[in-house]
């Protein structure tokens, strides 16, 4: 079993239609035919959305994707249009809300590896590959890849596991020419952020993208792409989307602890995953009950690392 323990009721909000509730963010459409994403506290792990929230989380992620956006905007625009507050919406969403452009999404998930860890590990420890690309011997847990590498992964619903793909497939699905500029776009974006990190003292070890079209010639949606392998291409521009280089889409590694060989200590949930499945919680995650409330305890150390992640990267105080 997996998704949401109980899945909140979207804030009704004059002039906004609701579209969505993810994982962590809320899509509203707004009379104007812009998307408004509002990023919420939710946390989750594996494949559930928790019962406990994590205060701030929301913001910590809004603001860092937007000093990312601005940082990387001469590689690849971006959806944002404002950050202005929506007449009659609530004052939580104050810092969490962002006003979007309306795209065509691609429907993969645009991922990019600089180092050994996660579901490529697996894979890796299996066939000496990762989405279907050979890697050299004796690589381990943490080991830094000869060079970064594009792995697209399909995007899951709510409670289920992205899926990986190899880049055959995403060529497949949305065309070649589109597959290689993803690909393209992806690797220069990772390559800029993780030059950015290492001077921060941070190793941006993988993160993932996502991307969309804003279609010139017709109006823009939010979505799926083209079935049967048509190219996206076209007349549209590719725009970076959805948040962009958090620790909820990155995994950041503290650069003064790095020892391939074993899990490297990072700037996420890893003290929520550490209790779920610790004696402690009580909780099977390969059983049929959710997960159970967070005591505050790894409620305080999670907020504590998503801002200590924001401060280090930005270099501004968080507030």
């Amino acid at each position: 079993m997996s998704g949401f323990v109980e899945k909140p009721e979207p804030v009704q909000v004059p002039g906004l239609v609701h579209l969505h509730t993810g994982k962590v963010r809320d899509l509203y459409r707004n009379e104007a035919g812009d998307l408004v994403m509002v990023a919420s506290d939710r946390i989750s792990a594996y494949d559930w959305v928790l019962p406990t929230e994590i205060p701030g989380k929301g913001r910590v992620l809004t603001q860092l994707s937007l000093w990312w956006f601005d940082l990387l905007a001469d590689l690849i625009p971006n959806h944002v249009l404002s950050t202005e507050l929506p007449e009659g919406a609530p004052a939580d969403w104050e810092g969490r809300t962002t006003i979007c452009r309306s795209l065509r999404m691609v429907p993969v998930e645009c991922v990019a590896r600089g180092y050994l860890t996660g579901s490529g590990l697996a894979e890796y420890e299996r066939d000496r590959t990762v989405c279907g690309l050979a890697l050299p011997e004796g690589l381990v847990d943490g080991s830094e890849l000869p060079a970064p590498i594009f792995t697209p992964a399909t995007k899951a619903a709510v409670g289920d596991h992205d899926e990986n793909v190899s880049y055959e497939e995403a060529a497949r699905q949305v065309g070649a020419d589109t597959a290689a500029r993803l690909r393209q776009t992806t690797l220069a974006v990772y390559s800029r952020a993780r030059e950015v990190a290492r001077e921060r003292g941070i190793i941006l070890a993988d993160t993932k993208f996502e991307f969309g079209f804003l279609e010139t010639g017709g109006e823009g949606a939010s979505g799926g792409g083209d079935e049967g392998g048509n190219d996206l291409v076209g007349d549209r521009d590719l725009v970076l989307a959805d948040e962009v280089l958090t620790p909820d889409s990155s995994r950041f590694w503290p650069a003064d602890q790095w020892e391939p060989g074993r899990a490297q200590p990072s700037f996420d949930k890893q003290f929520v995953r550490d209790w779920l499945t610790s004696p402690a919680s009580g909780w099977d995650r390969h059983g049929e009950q959710p997960p159970p409330e967070l005591p505050a305890e790894i409620v305080e150390r999670t907020a504590a690392k998503y801002v200590e992640a924001f401060e280090r990267l930005t270099g501004t105080a968080w507030s």
